[in-house]
């Protein structure tokens, strides 16, 4: 199975950045980008791979470990950026030194498992579309211009959603194949809950 873990925005989060991206799919360029659905949003922590179904008890104990030693913080979704010509993204804002610390933990966790990874480390963020089109067209005719990209995140600049509360880890199942991926939640795994 491939799995990655996550914090997952909640619905009215997810519905405040939905409105705010919704003109951006109008501007010039949006049109060569795969967007996301709203319903495959998410914060990844890491991202791990082909994991054995063997290995997800161990991996569950472990994760629901880590969760029991960081604390829920509040987060938010706001601003956007890009990587390179490639990925378009809306950020975060809040405790991130909360979920970078959390993300950290995980890494380092699974790590000692065996399970490796991403090499890329970890850049909070929630990604709204990548370069490349769902119709089909020649790749070379698919490229996206970074100043496509930069001018589309440069519009959600002024945007800042609601604070809401990170409480639990999800440890996510992708599964690609036919059209977008999707996204199943295998295990939901509270934070602790250090206000009482």
């Amino acid at each position: 199975m491939r799995l990655f873990v996550a914090v997952n925005p909640p619905v009215a989060a997810v519905q405040e950045l939905a409105d705010a991206v919704a003109p951006l799919r109008e501007l010039p360029g949006a049109e060569r980008l795969r967007w996301s659905g709203v319903d495959g949003w998410h914060l990844t922590l890491a991202f791990l791979g082909e994991v054995p179904v063997t290995e997800l008890p161990g991996l569950t104990g472990l994760l629901e470990r880590v969760a029991g030693e960081h604390g829920a913080h509040l987060l938010r979704l706001a601003g956007g950026g890009c990587f390179g010509d490639r990925v378009l993204w809306a950020g975060v804002d809040g405790e991130v030194w909360a979920l970078k610390r959390l993300a950290e933990a995980v890494r380092e966790g699974v790590n000692e498992l065996g399970v490796e990874t991403d090499q890329f480390g970890f850049h909070p963020h929630l990604t709204l579309a990548r370069a490349g089109s769902s119709q089909g067209r020649r790749r070379a005719a698919r490229r996206t211009d970074a100043g496509d990209l930069q001018s589309l995140a440069g519009a959600l600049d002024g945007f800042r959603g609601g604070e809401w509360q990170a409480g639990e880890l999800c440890l996510m199942r992708s599964e690609q194949g036919f059209g977008p991926s999707r996204y199943t939640v295998l295990e939901r795994l509270p934070l602790a809950d250090w206000s009482a």
